[in-house]
């Protein structure tokens, strides 16, 4: 019981006893907690919050406790698991709890609240994706005062049960009810129910006055129509019940979390912005495209359009800069995007002209980068000369510019640099290389000489920004989340590293483990983040980034999710992805090597480069190779010389020997062997502390691991997969649960996880719990012992689709490799028969009707795939539509729908195709008004609801015969 003396002036008669209870199963060693704003709760102070007690009840696991507080109390309070030392190891999600006493209460009664645990999955709901796109009401939902309860304590058997749920999918002239055992709640009749009032928030409640005879009580709630239609949650009955051998309590406050209904799914297309193409582009997609996207999605069934990452990537100056993940500021929008005949009304004649050739001359097969960027910018900077000061002394302006200038200014003044040093590295700046905010605003300032050049970037971040924020809304209108896309990284040349560099690591680059991002072992190249710097401020600059995004989108993918948990770090001086480590990660310690037998750290540490291995690599050059690049260092053995004892140093010394034609043979091939020869060690060592070693990837297939004794190779080999597989997993998931949820918090964007790769057991578990949505691409299945992933077996919270932009599409990948084509067709479509070796519509129709039929909340499918469904568009070969080739890393993204939007807008049989496949699968789509005529040749409007599980006018049938597991399966009715 809490001491009263911490309430002043309150006397004991006063008080009021207040029980928890919430059901939860825990682990050994782990107690549930409750903390909250108030001194007796702890004031936020976990380690002072109420410790509960655990009480089995049937097969549950009940936490309960009490306090005593005022009558008129009131606060908010969250529930925690803690260990025995009150150390926080989750909490629950969603907004703080409420604890408001019923008016009148008096002093001696006693107050139960029943609540559930909050998860991520429950906060889903209220994301704007949902409630602002798929729940959004055309029609007003006010918020009702209960009627209350008259008397409602005058019996002694009297119990006050307050009921509460949470339904944020309501639709026109329905009520909401809860029904049950007893006659208070209609003794299961709907009509003879308890109506529940709407309190805002998606929360409905009321009250009923029950005998405590009537306990324990059983209870569901439900919808109630205008029409007498009902439906009724899912799942088993509810259970209420109060404990017989206690003072039973006068108020039941029940917190039953959100009504228990047939989980919602939907579809959507994903296609890069710069892949789109229209009639009214200008050589790639624009924002304003997305209108037309969106009207395709709609009448495809889709509600969701996905992108790739759309901010500013101009950092080279070339094509390079194709690639959407390194931006040059991760605010600003790409000028790519923006549709220089929308920039005015009233536009010379002599630019109409100019835009049309241009327009002509720029529509090929691929997008070409540079030439677009290059026509798009000089034609911007004739209007901005035309019309700059009635732009930018607009209202218009000057509140989007209040609202911005953080970022923009930084991001004009950076523009300005990098044109004017011809570089975006800003150490070669001169005294602009360390910001400061006094530099800045020089830069910026009216009266310098270059301020146009400025006002230039001003008014093209304006215009995309008024021209993607037309899209956005057209888009929540028509039913269809926009989902943006969040690069893990910035390039180490940016605004951002400018403006914050000790927010980096500047001293080395990131990557992802070889195994799977980099199988040529090229890194990435990125800056890795200085976390707990970040965190001083409570991750500021993340909490910029996301809310930035959500003014245009109500859904994101947190690319390569796996970073928020641990990256994979490399020396500035590496130029492939090998020699890198976790950060964070727990390294092997000398003493710990030193217990199990391993004392050699420099045989282990430095490449073991003997002389054999380098006269098997470099055959009759290999003296010359030694003479150059290496010193005697033992009999037999040799080490680098310090010129050349990085990959970057033997790079730098290779492009001289070749200028001088001194090499014997390709500068490609003595580069990668010498690399090989560099990484042949089987330990790293900690560059900052001598005494810290990491274990190389893939050490086993090194030389230097080979010629060790057995000993050492059994030692080694069980250190190497406890650190890479088991050391690190609760360092990890600490690590994501203090960095993930300030992402989070800091939008209300539905919030989608790309999970693929060598995940740790850690990140699975962290996505449930934060409500985090992961991604299945079936050729890429989660289970070892699968070759291809099982949609039907796929969890709930999930996106799943066939292909991905960083992998080749379905079409390619049928056609790629006969061998695994036939394995396919005879494991997941069940035929013994030997497989089309294109991929047909017919198979195009099989895989596609996997997955929107799939558990997943979402079936996402990139636009080639759907495109498959018909063979008119098939024509071009299925290599050209592959959007990133992730072994190159010099990949030129360029890739470019082959048929207009308006074309796929008028051709309805693919349209009906795609409709039908959605439609046949329960899953949800937009309301379409479509016009059709009746037999008696009258026309008639009629409206496709949303947000119901629809069944398909027509399914086109597949005659492959057999579902994933092989057994036949019956094809769906046609209505």
């Amino acid at each position: 019981m809490a001491n009263l003396g911490l309430f002043s002036g309150t006397k004991t008669a006063k008080s009021v006893n207040v029980s928890f209870r919430l059901p939860y199963y825990t682990h050994w060693g782990q107690s549930l907690l409750v903390c909250g704003s108030k001194p007796v709760l702890g004031s936020w102070d976990v380690k002072k919050g109420l410790l509960l007690s655990p009480v089995h009840q049937g097969e549950e696991l009940i936490w309960c406790g009490s306090i005593s507080v005022p009558s008129e109390f009131s606060g908010e309070y969250s529930y925690y698991l803690v260990d025995d030392k009150k150390n926080v190891l989750r909490r629950e999600m969603g907004k703080k709890r409420q604890l408001v006493l019923p008016e009148g209460i008096n002093g001696g009664e006693h107050v139960e609240l029943h609540d559930l645990w909050q998860t991520g999955g429950d906060a889903i709901p209220f994301t704007s994706a949902f409630k602002d796109v798929i729940f959004r009401r055309t029609w007003g939902l006010n918020i009702e005062r209960s009627p209350g309860i008259q008397n409602k304590l005058d019996k002694e058997d009297a119990v006050l049960v307050h009921f509460k749920i949470c339904c944020p999918n309501v639709e026109e002239e329905t009520s909401v009810y809860v029904i049950g055992s007893t006659a208070k709640l209609g003794r299961w009749k709907v009509q003879d129910g308890l109506k529940l009032y709407y309190a805002g928030d998606s929360v409905w409640q009321a009250d009923a006055l029950m005998q405590k005879g009537d306990f324990p009580i059983k209870y569901k709630y439900c919808k109630y129509g205008k029409a007498g239609n009902f439906s009724l949650e899912t799942g088993a009955h509810r259970h209420l019940s109060i404990d017989p051998s206690k003072f039973p309590p006068s108020y039941v406050f029940l917190s039953d979390g959100m009504m228990r209904e047939m989980p919602w799914r939907g579809a959507g297309v994903a296609l890069p912005m710069f892949s789109v193409r229209s009639e009214a582009d200008l050589g790639v997609g624009e924002f304003l495209d997305l209108k037309l996207l969106v009207d395709w999605a709609v009448g495809s069934g889709f509600h969701l359009v996905q992108l790739l990452p759309i901010n500013d990537t101009s950092v080279n100056g070339m094509w390079w800069d194709s690639y959407p993940y390194s931006s040059l500021s991760v605010f600003a929008l790409h000028p790519l995007y923006l549709r220089v005949e929308a920039l005015s009304e009233n536009l010379p004649e002599t630019i109409k002209k100019e835009i049309q050739e241009a327009r002509e001359q720029l529509d090929g097969k691929e997008v070409d980068y540079e030439a677009t960027l290059a026509t798009k910018l000089s034609i911007a900077k004739k209007v901005f000369e035309q019309e700059k000061d009635l732009i930018l002394n607009s209202i218009s302006f000057q509140k989007y510019f209040s609202e911005n200038e953080q970022w923009l200014k930084p991001y004009a003044a950076f523009c300005f640099l990098r044109d004017f040093f011809e570089t975006s590295d800003h150490s070669q700046w001169g005294r602009f290389s360390c910001f400061t905010e006094k530099k800045l605003e020089k830069l910026v300032s009216k009266d310098s000489l270059h301020h146009d050049i400025i006002r230039f970037h001003y008014y093209i971040q304006f215009h995309l920004h008024a021209q993607l924020t037309e899209a956005a809304e057209y888009a929540r209108n028509k039913g269809v989340i926009l989902k943006g896309d969040l690069p893990i990284g910035v390039d180490r040349n940016s605004v951002d590293t400018w403006v914050y560099p000790t927010l980096f690591r500047m001293n080395t680059s990131t990557g992802a483990p070889p195994d799977y991002f980099d199988k040529n072992g090229q890194n990435w190249g990125f800056p890795t983040y200085n976390w707990e710097e970040m965190s001083k401020d409570n991750y500021a600059w993340w909490r910029a980034r996301l809310t930035q995004m959500a003014k245009y989108f109500t859904a994101y993918r947190i690319d390569h999710i796996l970073g928020f948990f641990r990256i994979w770090e490399l020396p500035e001086h590496a130029m492939t992805g090998l020699i890198g480590k976790f950060r964070p990660s727990i390294p092997l310690s000398k003493e710990e090597l030193e217990k199990e037998g391993i004392w050699d750290f420099d045989r282990l540490s430095l490449p073991y480069v003997r002389q054999e291995i380098v006269q098997e690599k470099f055959g009759a050059s290999w003296t010359f190779i030694v003479s150059n690049f290496l010193n005697d260092y033992q009999k037999g053995r040799y080490e680098f010389k310090e010129d050349c004892d990085t990959e970057k140093k033997i790079a730098s010394k290779l492009k001289m020997l070749a200028e001088k034609c001194m090499l014997l043979e390709s500068e490609d091939k003595i580069r990668r062997d010498l690399f090989d020869l560099l990484k042949n060690i089987v330990l790293i060592r900690d560059p900052e502390d001598a005494s810290k070693f990491y274990p190389r990837f893939n050490l086993e297939d090194t030389s230097s691991f080979q010629d060790l004794d057995d000993h050492s190779k059994n030692v080694l080999k069980r250190l190497y997969y406890d650190y890479y597989f088991h050391r690190q997993e609760n360092l990890w998931r600490e690590n994501a649960l203090k960095t993930l949820p300030a992402l989070l918090d800091s939008s209300d964007m539905l919030a989608c996880g790309e999970d693929l790769g060598l995940v740790p057991a850690c990140v699975h578990p962290v996505m449930q719990e934060l409500g985090l949505i992961g991604l299945r691409i079936q050729r890429m299945a989660s289970e070892p012992d699968q070759e291809f992933g099982i949609p039907s077996q796929y969890s709930y919270m999930t996106v799943c689709a066939p292909s991905c932009h960083d992998c080749s599409t379905l079409r390619a990948w049928w056609e790629e490799d006969e061998g695994r084509r036939c394995r396919y067709f005879k494991n997941v479509v069940g035929s013994d028969g030997i497989p089309p070796s294109k991929c047909v519509p017919e198979i195009a129709h099989f895989v596609l009707r996997q997955h929107v039929e799939a558990p997943s909340m979402w079936a996402i499918f990139p636009l080639q795939d759907l495109l498959a469904l018909k063979e008119e568009y098939t024509t071009r070969p299925a290599t050209e539509e592959t959007i990133n080739d992730p072994t190159n890393p010099k990949h030129y993204w360029r890739y470019r729908v082959h048929v207009t939007l308006e074309s796929l807008m008028n051709d309805k049989e693919l349209t009906s195709s795609i409709k039908d496949l959605v439609c046949a699968s329960g899953r949800s789509h937009p309301s379409v008004e479509e016009t059709e005529t009746d037999e008696q040749g009258n026309q008639e409007t009629i409206v496709m609801s949303t947000g119901k599980n629809q069944v398909a006018k027509g399914q086109e049938k597949i005659s492959i015969g057999k579902q994933l597991t092989g057994v036949p399966r019956q094809e769906a009715c046609v209505l």
